[in-house]
């Protein structure tokens, strides 16, 4: 299984970029697939999920800025981010659980990146002030 996340760079503060994270090996049509970052000296944090009935969650630091995204027959995710902050600045993963979602697993759950079995490889987003 590989998730291959693409899509980083350099942008302006104010500015947009759009990540993506492309799964081979399995589908995750059924799974909780997220983002999470982790910007130096600091934790990894999670930042977007998505669900397998396409319900989306997000931390208040990135609601209304980031919109995770899902395409079934491609077998990928998205991350749109918008209104870039310096602060975005970090290294983003897209992952990936192993396990088929259900009602009965909390959104709370999801956000924990000990959660997630699958991981990308990382794409780095600067953001410049």
């Amino acid at each position: 299984v590989q998730l291959q996340a693409s899509g980083g760079g350099l942008v302006q503060a104010g500015g947009s970029l759009r990540l993506s994270c492309a799964a081979s090996g399995r589908t995750f049509s059924r799974n909780a697939m997220g983002w999470l970052r982790q910007a130096p000296g600091k934790e990894r944090e999670f930042v977007a999920g998505i669900r397998w009935n396409g319900g989306t969650y997000y931390p208040d630091s990135v609601k209304g800025r980031f919109t995770i995204s899902r395409d079934i027959a491609k077998n990928t995710v998205y991350l749109q981010m918008t209104s870039l902050k310096p602060e975005d600045t970090a290294v983003y993963y897209c992952a990936g659980e192993r396990f088929v979602d259900s009602s009965t697993v909390t959104v709370d759950f999801h956000k924990r990146a000990d959660s997630y079995d699958f991981w990308g490889q990382g794409t780095l987003v600067t953001v410049s002030s």
